[in-house]
């Protein structure tokens, strides 16, 4: 565990396989459903905290509105994770993580993937992540108090994945791509879609504690500028093999 952290520093193991990827949501942006293989890789328990954050780039480094150590790390850019961050915590792990691993954001299909439960909620379909009741697993506009909370205060999903739905949203990997799963979808099943080669905007999942219910499902897709910094979003590591 990394110095100052005030919980470990988990990730969970999620068994690759295939999934339906998108799904009803508040817009068309989430359709066409469409076949996806994944291999294997580790999601975090939670969303990046304040204290992980800190403990990897310095306590005079964080950038949260809503501050506490078990609070999600908030108002950080696609960019300040991806220049400052990762790199920082790829090289403070170099010697505990497995060979030929590494930290980065979540592609946007292990993100949904892991929010639906991997092979173990893959025939329960449920609209959240781990519930069909929001109120039971995330934090959004009619219980947040207008604020993010502690991460894994809420019931975890068929994954032990806590704060999937709601609290802030997560940063993925991906460019965002309009008509990327159409594209997919006339490929046929796609093994570990990487998102559209270039683009403006990058992925966003989860819905936060600003949104309404519908923008928390599983399904919905939002996106922002790289550079984009808000007290509502955040993000989630996973964990990876190399190429060979």
């Amino acid at each position: 565990m990394l110095p100052g952290l005030t919980r470990p520093f988990a990730m969970i193991a999620v068994p690759g396989g295939t999934f339906d990827m998108g799904g009803k949501s508040w817009s068309d942006s989430s359709l066409p459903v469409h076949p996806v293989e994944l291999d294997n890789f580790r999601i975090g328990e939670y969303p990046v905290t304040q204290a992980l954050w800190t403990a990897v780039l310095g306590e005079t480094n964080n950038p949260s509105y809503f501050k506490g150590a078990d609070r999600p790390v908030e108002t950080v850019s696609w960019e300040e994770i991806d220049r400052s961050f990762l790199p920082a915590l790829n090289d403070l792990t170099e010697n505990t993580r497995p060979p030929r691993t590494v930290y980065r954001l979540p592609t946007e299909a292990e993100w949904e993937y892991a929010a639906r439960g991997g092979l173990q909620g893959k025939n329960e379909s449920l609209i959240y992540a781990g519930s069909d009741v929001l109120d039971e697993v995330g934090w959004y506009d009619d219980n947040s108090h207008g604020e993010t909370k502690p991460v894994g205060l809420k019931l975890p999903n068929q994954l032990g994945l806590y704060d999937m739905s709601g609290n802030v949203w997560e940063w993925c990997n991906d460019w965002y791509g309009s008509k990327y799963y159409q594209e997919c979808l006339d490929k046929g099943t796609i093994n570990n879609p990487p998102g559209p080669e270039k683009g403006g905007l990058r992925v966003q999942r989860g819905g936060s504690w600003i949104d309404n219910a519908q923008r928390c499902r599983s399904s919905y897709r939002r996106n922002d500028a790289p550079t984009f910094r808000n007290d509502f979003v955040g993000f989630r590591l996973v964990l990876v093999s190399l190429p060979v």
